[in-house]
């Protein structure tokens, strides 16, 4: 079912007899979920685009890429840097605002400017009753009644199917450059990533890859601004960092390097796990703990972003979720088992909460069923 019109979505929801498999353009299969096959993907477009007061409206299955574009011919982004799943899902279609939306979906740039869902202004979704549901608005300001904005943002559809969008974006900035560190191993990157973090200089990226694009490992840190700023920030950054080794700075000369915008979409979409066998995690963690967690875990292979604070580690098939009980965090099942859940169990307080959320929103239980446990 494709409904192109947000009535005709509500009518199909209203009339369902079961359960019914919500997607966007279907790029993030992500959970085991029996139902009716239900996409978004037909109900798109741009419907008010405000570059002067940094605003977007678009229906949710509005391509991004298509957003991306009308974004650009006015040097303006969406800052929050989603990423792309289909080169390590090994899936075909096209990512969707609504998708990202549904999934909080939130790249290396969210260190510096926040998630998604600090951008997303307003939603308009059907519940699982029926019923056509907006909150919010198109301003920042716009505070009244309950913030169901941020509630439907990351809740994969569970609460309700969203059909439109209202988003904040920002000015594209005028220079990118990268430092880079080569040959640190991951609790002396982490550090380096930390003191980059902690200092006055703005960073806006700042990942670990124990294996880069050439085999080797690589400490990423971005700066980004106007041409003369970023300049003296690299400056003084590379001083800072002198006790972790040699740092050198890669601009946008390189078209392969990895402080292109290339280089960041490699890092963004952990396309070093693409071609790998084996199931992925998504795990939250502080970034002090991040090596210690790593090497509890015992990954294949791991990358670090958000300064250490999120790991991507690709395993063997082992569920590394008990190995996290001396630390502080939660891990997500991005790739892998149908037999093992998606997401981190609730504590009992919580999750009662989040049932009494479900059955208001969804009173029959028919909305991506057994996503999100």
């Amino acid at each position: 079912m494709m409904p192109e019109t947000e009535d005709a979505l509500a009518q199909i929801i209203s009339a369902a007899d079961g359960p019914l498999q919500i997607s966007g353009g279907g790029t993030r299969p992500i959970g085991q979920v029996a139902g009716a096959p239900l996409s978004t993907a037909k109900m798109r477009g741009i419907t008010l685009y405000e570059p002067g007061a940094l605003t977007l409206v678009a229906k949710a299955g509005t391509p991004v890429a298509e957003i991306e574009a009308a974004l650009a011919k006015e040097n303006q982004r969406l800052a929050f840097e989603p990423m792309d799943h289909r080169a390590l899902l090994g899936t075909t279609g096209t990512p969707t605002i609504g998708g990202v939306v549904a999934a909080n979906v939130s790249g290396p740039r969210r260190i510096a400017v926040g998630a998604c869902r600090d951008f997303t202004l307003g939603v308009r979704f059907v519940d699982g009753a029926g019923n056509i549901v907006k909150n919010g608005g198109r301003v920042m300001k716009n505070v009244t009644g309950y913030d169901l904005v941020k509630l439907l943002s990351g809740s994969y559809g569970t609460l309700g199917v969203l059909t439109e969008v209202s988003l904040k974006v920002l000015p594209n900035v005028e220079t990118t450059a990268c430092i880079l560190l080569h040959g640190l191993d991951d609790a002396t990157a982490i550090k380096a990533l930390s003191t980059a973090l902690g200092s006055p200089f703005e960073v806006t990226g700042a990942t670990h890859l124990p294996r880069g694009m050439d085999g080797d490992p690589v400490t990423m840190i971005r700066i980004e601004g106007f041409e003369a700023s970023v300049a003296y920030r690299c400056e003084k950054l590379c001083a800072l960092l002198a006790p972790f080794g040699t740092a050198s700075v890669q601009t946008g000369d390189d078209p392969d390097g990895y402080g292109t915008e290339k280089g960041w979409a490699w890092v963004r979409d952990v396309k070093t796990f693409a071609d790998q066998p084996g199931d992925v995690w998504r795990i939250s963690v502080k970034p002090s703990d991040a090596a210690a967690v790593a090497a509890q875990i015992g990954a294949k292979a791991v990358q670090y972003d958000w300064g250490g604070g999120l790991i991507w580690a690709l395993t063997d098939g082992t569920e590394p979720r008990a190995k996290l009980a001396n630390f502080a965090g939660h891990a997500t099942l991005i790739r892998g088992r149908a037999d093992v859940p998606v997401f981190q169990p609730e504590p009992t307080p919580l999750a009662a909460i989040t049932a009494g959320l479900r059955a208001k929103f969804d009173p029959r239980g028919i909305l991506n069923p057994g996503m999100m446990g």
